[in-house]
């Protein structure tokens, strides 16, 4: 493996967002050894929040106020419910684990670094967005979530990097070390890395073009994405294979170093719409790798439109070879709901 050259550009950037997300990890992997149980509020839409997402956003909101002063942060979380006395033991527990990474940042300051996610994004300047844990399910479970973090300049993705702290890095390897961070900046290619490691590698989506071939991924939740429209998708493409289900933009991360050549979600609520953070890093370093990513109606995914893709429906990302013949298949099987 050698060392990715990069363009000066965005090098600052780049730096401090490898930097950011490696310490949220770090956070991440401290909660889930030591306080799952009883760490975890409720949010209003029933969707689980964890000291680890708080904990998390802190860090990275912190670090991106010091390094980035004037860029807003469009994220997930906010600090409303940990302000709330009933979740004062939480918000106990958030500011310990925030406290032993950055031991300068008080409660009330923890407070509102979480609070600075609330920027609206748009098409104009620069705004950072991030996901703190993209898989809360997956990360309550023990199993595989992301740390997913973006920079977005005039509407467009710039740089992405994906944190997956459980993923393999060496998926040929089960006894390899876990921890894979994946990155990019446009029109410099993708590149992934062991977590605790400095070394890159360039990664390349596969070259797959049989489309019975193909290995796709989805949600492991079917209240994400419709797991029926995707198994007659399958059968439309004559695979066999069964899919692979895996939590938060790991996904991007798998298809980006070729080990699955779809990703495919399907909206199951009419008025569900895609987040910023829920896709902006991974899109980028899927499509510097060589891959594709659209809507299932084909179009760019649009980043412009606030903290939702409002003009969006539905996620297809591909090795780019076959995204077509997947799209055809996906509007003969899509109830848009």
């Amino acid at each position: 493996m050698v060392r990715m050259s990069k363009d000066p550009s965005y090098d600052i950037e780049r730096r401090e967002a490898i930097a950011a997300v490696l310490q949220a990890c770090r956070l991440c992997g401290s909660v889930q050894a030591t306080h799952l149980s009883g760490g975890v509020i409720g949010k209003e839409d029933g969707s689980p929040v964890t000291v680890a997402d708080y904990g998390a956003q802190a860090l990275v909101s912190a670090h991106l106020a010091t390094r980035f002063p004037n860029d807003p942060l469009v994220s997930e979380e906010d600090a409303h419910l940990l302000r709330q006395p009933q979740n004062a033991r939480v918000k106990e527990v958030v500011m310990r684990h925030v406290a032993d990474l950055h031991p300068r940042l008080d409660e009330e300051q923890m407070l509102e670094a979480i609070d600075r996610g609330k920027a609206s994004g748009g098409s104009s300047g620069r705004f950072w967005t991030l996901d703190p844990i993209d898989g809360t399910k997956g990360f309550l479970r023990g199993d595989q979530y992301a740390v997913a973090l973006a920079l977005v300049e005039e509407g467009e993705v710039v740089l992405g990097v994906l944190g997956c702290p459980n993923l393999r890095f060496d998926p040929l390897n089960p006894r390899g070390p876990k921890g894979s961070l994946f990155v990019a900046v446009r029109g410099e290619g993708s590149a992934m890395r062991i977590m605790d490691g400095a070394e890159e590698t360039k990664i390349q989506v596969s070259t797959l073009d049989d489309p019975s071939e193909a290995l796709f991924c989805e949600s492991v939740e079917s209240s994400h994405s419709s797991h029926e429209e995707s198994a007659e998708v399958a059968q439309i493409l004559g695979t066999e294979k069964p899919p692979l289900r895996i939590d938060g933009q790991c996904k991007y991360g798998l298809l980006a170093r070729g080990d699955v050549s779809l990703y495919l979600r399907f909206p199951t609520r009419k008025s569900y719409r895609e987040t910023l953070w829920d896709h902006a890093a991974g899109c980028i370093i899927v499509q510097e790798a060589g891959g594709r990513v659209t809507d299932l109606q084909g179009r760019p995914l649009d980043f412009s439109s606030g903290r939702q893709l409002e003009r969006n429906r539905g996620i297809l990302a591909s090795n780019g070879r076959l995204h077509d013949t997947v799209l055809d298949a996906v509007q003969r099987v899509w109830r848009e709901p």
